[in-house]
């Protein structure tokens, strides 16, 4: 086919992966630039002025209410490899760890960053700070992608508040990169399977918005990043010989297909916090889908007035696409639509 899109029409492109089950959209190319000193600036830059290319990307026709991206920018430091933000259904995350073993597969596989070595290292530059993230390769391909996250802290412990329609509701409140209302579903009698989906939005929903509510969110440096992402159901794992099961319901009632990076960072504090997991001892957690990561404390440390974890994630990913999407100006629908 030899048909070229108008020139009035804008172009872009992108490669499309996943981490356990979770989709990456990676915009590769038709973007304006970006200005910004730090990738929060650049990030609010591309909300105020660009919006329409995340609601053109990630809602219908071109996407789902499910989907995720990813926009590469320069680095914002000086020894960064990469800056990244992040998108979704409901506007733009600030970190996002499925995302950071996505992209590191694809930009080494694909060769849009070159490393050599067996186990090359990228500098990520995220709203949330430096991530650093090692690839594992296998006969030049990436197999499995671990990261080093943001410092991770308890926000709040043992909190209870009154939901309608649900009853009194357990939670704490923990930060992995995003702050999350953590739920044990055993308690709250609610399964975590797939056929399990439409409850766990509802209640995840409901959850967040009450505890949104009631318990301000302040994020000890960046005012940006105080607000509350999600609600994490947490439960047995179908494998007796893993941890235990997470399933995330995030922005406007989005559900993780992975076991949520940001979150099991989260849970790496909540469960320190506990004296339940010390440093370099790893857990292993499932997904709604049965998908595995794997968290550890790498070290302790302090982050403004909190104890913090800096937690140590692996998982692993596949790229699933490479499309080149077109804008046409006289479409109506060109910023897409959503139903949720």
């Amino acid at each position: 086919m030899t048909w070229t899109p108008p020139k009035t029409w804008n172009t872009i492109t992108t490669i499309d992966a996943h981490t356990g089950g979770e989709p990456l959209r990676i915009i590769t190319g038709g973007l304006p630039e970006i200005p910004g000193k730090s990738v929060l600036e650049k990030r609010r830059y591309f909300r105020d002025h660009l919006d329409h290319i995340r609601t053109g990307l990630m809602w219908e026709p071109r996407g789902h209410a499910d989907q995720y991206g990813a926009v590469l920018t320069t680095p914002t430091t000086p020894d960064g490899d990469l800056g990244t933000f992040f998108l979704h259904n409901e506007g733009y995350s600030t970190m996002c760890g499925h995302a950071i073993i996505a992209i590191t597969k694809t930009v080494l596989d694909t060769g849009i960053i070159e490393k050599e070595g067996e186990t090359p290292v990228l500098k990520l530059d995220t709203p949330a700070g430096r991530v650093v993230a090692t690839a594992y390769r296998k006969n030049g391909t990436v197999e499995k992608v671990s990261f080093i996250n943001v410092p991770s802290f308890v926000y709040k412990l043992d909190q209870t508040i009154e939901v309608s329609g649900i009853g009194t509701v357990e939670y704490d409140v923990a930060y992995g990169g995003a702050f999350y209302a953590f739920c044990n579903a055993d308690k709250l009698g609610i399964g975590l399977k797939g056929k399990d989906q439409d409850q766990l939005v509802d209640w995840g929903r409901k959850i967040k918005y009450a505890v949104m509510d009631a318990l301000p969110i302040h994020h000890p440096f960046e005012e940006d990043l105080s607000f509350l992402y999600g609600t994490i159901f947490i439960g047995k794992p179908e494998n007796p010989a893993h941890h235990s099961r997470n399933v995330c319901i995030f922005a406007e009632g989005e559900v993780d297909r992975c076991p949520t990076g940001t979150g099991v960072s989260a849970r790496a504090a909540l469960h320190h916090a506990r004296a339940e997991l010390q440093p370099e001892k790893s857990i292993r957690i499932e997904s709604i889908l049965g998908t595995l990561f794997d968290v550890e404390i790498a070290e302790l440390s302090r982050f403004g007035d909190y104890e913090a974890v800096i937690p140590k994630v692996t998982g692993t990913a596949s790229i699933i696409g490479k499309n080149e999407f077109y804008f046409d100006p006289k479409d109506d629908l060109q910023k897409g639509f959503i139903f949720r």
